[in-house]
């Protein structure tokens, strides 16, 4: 099972966190996302050790600071959810350069944007130093249903697939003069997505019939088997066991 090709976010690496097993390392980031969800929002400098802990990771990993900021645009919408909470949750308000702003949901943007940014960040991290065929192996390894880990499979292999059949359908426009500048041309827009859909239904027939046709009766082959020692599970648990304690500190104080 897996995809043969490197998604956008992974780089390429020897570092010690690239050399994790992958279902480790998806086990270390979801306990990491829990221990900053439950982490109370006043705890503020708590917040910034979660900040550190990820930049210590990333310098493990010889991850740039550049390539981390460019792939958390991600976050954009969680951003622009935020910045409308102090206007829009009741309570109590303050003046901000004379703007009125409610304290309540001032602390629910910053709760959102901190908690958001810190499990995007781990998120980006665990997909730069980890390989998408070895993510769903390590899906696999942790015993997610068998069914969740081939819906994911198919969703990336044929991502790109859809992507390359836009991308010639927008040539074919192009090379024929179309360019849609406005209103008027939402008709032949929606016209193009209805034949993408009728494309890539079709497409995923045939590759069914293919794969019905080579012994497929339900579930794809395992070609390795991801094991980790104990070593490489303390390790991995370095993070979430850090981020633990600074959350227990954070209740406590």
């Amino acid at each position: 099972m897996g995809a043969g090709h490197a998604h956008k976010l992974y780089r390429h690496g020897h570092s010690p966190v690239h050399a994790l097993p992958p279902h480790c390392k998806l086990a270390a980031v979801f306990c990491f996302v829990l221990v900053v969800v439950s982490t109370p929002r006043t705890a503020i400098w708590a917040f910034a050790l979660y900040a550190g802990l990820l930049a210590a990771v990333a310098v493990l990993a010889r991850v740039p600071a550049g390539f981390l900021l460019r792939r958390l645009v991600f976050e954009v919408p969680f951003v622009a959810f935020a910045f409308l909470m102090p206007f829009v949750v009741p309570g109590a308000h303050i003046s901000v350069l004379g703007v009125p702003l409610s304290v309540p949901g001032l602390w629910d943007a910053w709760n959102v944007l901190a908690k958001g940014t810190l499990g995007v960040t781990a998120s980006v991290l665990l997909a730069a130093t980890t390989e998408l065929r070895a993510l769903l192996l390590g899906l696999q390894r942790l015993r997610l249903p068998p069914l969740l880990v081939q819906i994911a499979s198919f969703m990336i292999r044929y991502g790109d697939v859809i992507s390359d059949e836009m991308r010639r359908m927008s040539v074919a426009r192009r090379s024929r003069g179309f360019e849609a500048t406005g209103v008027r041309h939402w008709g032949v827009l929606a016209k193009t997505a209805g034949a993408l859909f009728i494309r890539s239904y079709e497409r995923g027939e045939r590759v069914h019939l293919a794969m019905v046709s080579r012994g497929y009766a339900g579930s794809m082959p395992v070609i390795d088997e991801v094991t980790a020692s104990r070593a490489q599970w303390t390790a991995a648990a370095a993070l979430p066991a850090a981020a633990l304690a600074v959350c227990l500190l954070g209740w406590a104080l």
